[in-house]
């Protein structure tokens, strides 16, 4: 039952150009960077990626990216990376558009063995009618487009059939596992990252602290251990990233505190 990794390095060894991946984090929160760097150094190319979004042009999943590593993307916001749009608009990059809520349900239905569920987003849009881009040529012009997915009046409403998500490999990245794979998360870094290490045949975990099993209040735990197959320990002092960094005057920030305390 030990899954513990020595090194990302290690962790990543056996994915492999072509490989498709579910990534958790959201923008550069909860990121898996140190699997994102190893996978970076290893060389691998084609990959078809899963992720909320792509990063930013020199942090997260845009290390690939910019280095023309991934050959496709499903994501549901990109608009933070000036590459990704270049490589779309350009041809180089087929992406697959999702409402965030239907990626999330997507992923979390894939880990649950569930096909393919209804949902009322992107009914009466190009999401369910079709016709999307997907992949431009050189030109400008559409290469390939989405197809029209099936819709059904349920109740006197009308809901688009998704298809889940499964992936050969998850990458994820936690505060605190065990050697068993059992997971929590820092607060908002929870994101995506339970989805994707579902959605994963495979999941690969790094952990900032690693801790023998029992030693997780099990009340704590947001992602149980048989979902994740691979656990590398790397630590607290590694770099995190703040996309936006937004700040107000001290003098706002207290007078703002004054009234909500009133």
């Amino acid at each position: 039952m030990d899954k513990t990794y020595g090194s990302p390095r290690e962790a990543v060894a056996d994915i492999g150009d072509g490989a498709s991946l579910a990534v958790g984090g959201f923008g550069l929160c909860g990121n898996p960077m140190q699997l994102i760097s190893a996978l970076h150094d290893k060389g691998v190319t084609g990959l078809s990626v899963v992720s909320n979004n792509c990063g930013v042009d020199d942090w997260g999943l845009g290390i690939l990216l910019a280095d023309k590593r991934i050959a496709k993307m499903t994501s549901s916001y990109v608009g933070e990376n000036k590459e990704f749009a270049r490589q779309f608009l350009s041809g180089e990059l087929e992406v697959e558009l999702t409402p965030q809520g239907t990626l999330a349900e997507k992923l979390r239905a894939g880990g649950c063995g569930i096909a393919a569920f209804f949902t009322l987003a992107g009914v009466g849009t190009q999401v369910a009618d079709g016709g999307l881009p997907q992949k431009y040529n050189p030109d400008g012009s559409v290469a390939k487009a989405s197809e029209p997915k099936e819709t059904r009046e349920i109740n006197g409403t009308t809901y688009v059939l998704e298809e889940s998500i499964t992936t050969d490999f998850g990458l994820v990245h936690a505060l605190k596992g065990d050697t068993h794979g059992n997971l929590v998360f820092d607060r908002s870094a929870r994101n995506f990252n339970p989805l994707a290490a579902m959605a994963g045949r495979v999941t690969i975990a790094t952990v900032e602290e690693l801790v023998q099993p029992g030693e997780l209040n099990p009340d704590e735990i947001h992602l149980p251990g048989v979902y994740v197959q691979r656990v590398v320990a790397v630590g607290k002092d590694i770099e995190k990233r703040i996309e936006k960094r937004t700040v107000q005057p001290r003098e706002a920030y207290e007078a703002q505190r004054e009234k909500l305390e009133a």
